[in-house]
């Protein structure tokens, strides 16, 4: 049975199924009699421990490292040691139980995946082809695009927005950080769907007015231009002090084109392939300025991008109320099966 004993994965737990060598960055636990020890029972007993918190109180300083993990500690621990047949029938017992939760949690995962997929394709025809079934179409000339209403006309970002720029780090960097004040939007705030605040950097009033050029207004549109995030978006719906760092980009419409489309535009196929076409930066993912003011994005007038941002709120607020569904069923799962674990491994339930 192996430990693995650094950093996040601290508590990771295994039964080797073959003989070798392993890593400094693990713990290897040998039983002394293998007749008398079920180490898959006692992987379920120490994942148990791990989940509530013991494994992470075995290490010290401000890293779980491997250095710091306290081998005597751990060797002095008792351990409840039932019959070996029951340690086996304990371990047979979480086996099928948890095999059949993982595979309920897989298949909720399968149907958020196909929620949100089912979610973008009506979205992407929305801002492609509006909600008119027979409506005549013609080609819009340009390959991200496709067809699109004969009505619509097509353009690029540069002519139907104000502003297209970022932000900064504050001066000083995360030691300007606070506990409250303007909330500074990092790519981790920027999610397709929503602008997360739960982990949100906090700057003075004083810091936020001296980056007056990143400052957020209502109906801007955020864009994450930099790392693994790169191309999630959303629009910004509240009037509170907001500012971006450098890797979020303000997309800022003028009257031409509505909040809620382009937003739509930037999350579809159209957005999201050209994208991925003009990043830019060698081995980081990045976009510049300049390919965003390029983009061609479909332009329909504007009351018809009235009707598309209402029916595109539906259809998100729908969507997003089904993955919640799924979401806390696969949370109330996980929940269940540590409490099955726990019970199991320390005797309070009778298994057969």
């Amino acid at each position: 049975m192996v430990i693995h004993n650094m950093d996040a994965f601290a508590g990771a737990i295994g039964v080797s199924d073959s003989e070798g060598k392993s890593t400094p960055v693990y713990s290897v636990c040998t039983p002394q009699k293998k007749d008398d020890v079920d180490p898959h029972y006692y992987a379920y007993f120490l994942r148990n421990l791990a989940l509530t918190g013991f494994i992470e109180s075995l290490t010290k300083g401000i890293r779980e490292r491997s250095t710091d993990f306290r081998y005597n500690d751990f060797g002095k621990l008792l351990l409840a040691h039932p019959p070996y047949e029951e340690q086996t029938a304990i371990a047979r017992f979480l086996d099928e139980k948890t095999s059949k939760i993982d595979e309920a949690i897989s298949i909720k995962q399968k149907q958020i995946e196909l929620l949100k997929e089912r979610r973008q394709i009506l979205i992407h025809k929305a801002v492609t082809r509006g909600l008119n079934p027979d409506i005549t179409l013609k080609p819009s000339g340009v390959d991200w695009i496709g067809e699109i209403p004969e009505h619509w006309g097509v353009m690029k970002i540069k002519f139907v927005t104000m502003k297209i720029g970022s932000g900064v780090t504050p001066s000083g960097g995360a030691t300007t950080y606070l506990n409250d004040g303007v909330p500074l939007l990092r790519s981790q705030n920027i999610h397709f769907g929503r602008i997360d605040l739960s982990d949100v950097a906090f700057i003075s009033q004083r810091v936020h007015n001296s980056m007056s050029n990143s400052k957020v207004n209502k109906g801007d549109v955020l864009l994450n231009i930099t790392g693994g995030s790169i191309g999630r978006c959303h629009y910004v719906e509240t009037d509170i002090d907001l500012n971006v760092n450098q890797h979020v980009c303000i997309v800022r419409p003028n009257s031409k084109v509505l909040p809620v489309f382009l937003n739509a535009v930037f999350a579809s196929e159209v957005g999201q392939g050209q994208i991925w076409f003009f990043q830019q930066g060698g081995g980081r993912e990045g976009l510049n300025f300049q390919a965003i003011k390029n983009f061609y994005i479909p332009l329909p007038p504007t009351n018809e991008q009235e009707s598309i941002s209402y029916k595109i709120r539906q259809i998100s607020s729908n969507f997003d109320k089904s993955i919640r569904i799924q979401e806390q069923e696969i949370r109330a799962l996980k929940e269940y099966k540590s409490s099955l674990i726990n019970k199991a491994v320390t005797g309070k339930i009778k298994v057969s």
